[in-house]
């Protein structure tokens, strides 16, 4: 496919450099204008502060900091956002409404009744909104989800196909990159956790209802189970561990839920994708896997690793552990990978 010209809206902050990383020699995508808020006129490299390790990629240093305002991209195929909810409501409505293709890793459009939050692999068909977007002369645009909810929804979207989910019980433990930076002060996360992360529960339990609900004509009707989430703060740097307790309709056989686990594939369609990993779900037999330090690049940052699968309290419930990189597979790496569906369905 020919290359795509593509904007980074907020490209200096922690998910903002990692779609820099990540679209480094990107086989669609040529990332040619980057915004800010407090860094316009300076070039990039002077701009960021360099969080990833190695050096500010040289294909980047020396592109200039640009407004974040519709004038500034009118010149490009398709356009990320890594901007912060409040910074994004704006120019993200212009967006939409001037044709140029959105692709948003901010929680601003995210429960938008007509803009389809997508995990690729879970339910690529709610792109079909983006037809409403077309009738209303808006679009396309689309949304991925909160880090959190991306990684509870892979390994329960085969779970729930097979059991039908009634309820879900979900504690978090999240790395301190997910908070951006400087993030959490040292003093507060140093020997220590923190019980709350402000707005995350509520964003896990109304995203996984939505991303696990099916298309009804031009709207989606939201999964009816429970969710119930707390979210934790804990002393790692990247990679966020989500424990699951899911009750389901029918009686689930552990053996076989991990084979379901196992063999998850998300079709052709995805599996050809460039940021796609070979394997979505990586399911880990030791009774201490997975661990953020040794499980968090799976799949080069793309996969989701599951382990300590068991029984629950009785024969409907299943307890597991999941594990991804929150800003690789829970942010810039799965709105890319979003971005390679919408471009290879004719979408952008």
């Amino acid at each position: 496919m020919s290359g795509l010209k593509v904007a980074l809206l907020g490209g200096t902050g922690v998910v903002g450099q990692r779609f820099v990383q990540m679209l480094e020699r990107h086989p669609w995508f040529e990332l040619t204008t980057i915004t800010g808020r407090t860094s316009v006129g300076k070039r990039y490299r002077d701009a960021v502060n360099w969080l990833l390790g190695g050096d500010v990629p040289d294909y980047v240093r020396d592109l200039t900091i640009v407004e974040t305002d519709l004038r500034n991209l009118k010149g490009v195929d398709l356009v990320f956002s890594a901007l912060p909810s409040g910074e994004a409501a704006e120019i993200e409505r212009e967006l939409m409404s001037s044709g140029i293709p959105l692709v948003s890793n901010a929680s601003f459009l995210r429960m938008d009744p007509i803009v389809p939050l997508v995990v690729p692999e879970v339910n690529r068909d709610h792109l079909s909104l983006i037809e409403e977007q077309e009738r209303r002369g808006l679009g396309p645009a689309a949304a991925s989800p909160n880090c959190t909810t991306t990684m509870i929804v892979i390994p329960l979207k085969p779970l729930h196909e097979r059991y039908g989910i009634r309820r879900i019980d979900i504690a978090s433990y999240q790395a301190v990159s997910g908070a951006g930076y400087p993030g959490v002060p040292s003093y507060d996360i140093i020997d220590n956790l923190i019980p709350f992360i402000s707005g995350e529960e509520e964003k896990v339990e109304r995203e996984s209802k939505k991303i696990l609900g099916r298309v009804e004509g031009n709207s989606i009707r939201q999964a009816d189970f429970d969710v119930q989430a707390t979210c934790v703060r804990v002393p790692v740097r990247d990679g966020h561990t989500v424990a699951v307790h899911a009750e389901f309709e029918e009686e689930v056989e552990v053996d076989e839920a991990i084979r379901i686990l196992e063999s998850f594939d998300p079709g052709e369609g995805i599996r050809r994708l460039p940021s796609s990993p070979e394997r979505v779900i990586l399911v880990r037999r030791e009774e201490d896997r997975p661990q953020p330090r040794y499980d968090r690049l799976n799949g080069n940052g793309m996969s989701v690793t599951v382990g300590r699968v068991r029984r629950g309290a009785n024969e409907r419930n299943l307890l597991f552990l999941t594990h991804g990189h929150n800003t690789i597979r829970g942010a810039a790496g799965g709105a890319i990978l979003l971005a390679e569906l919408m471009r290879s369905e004719g979408i952008i």
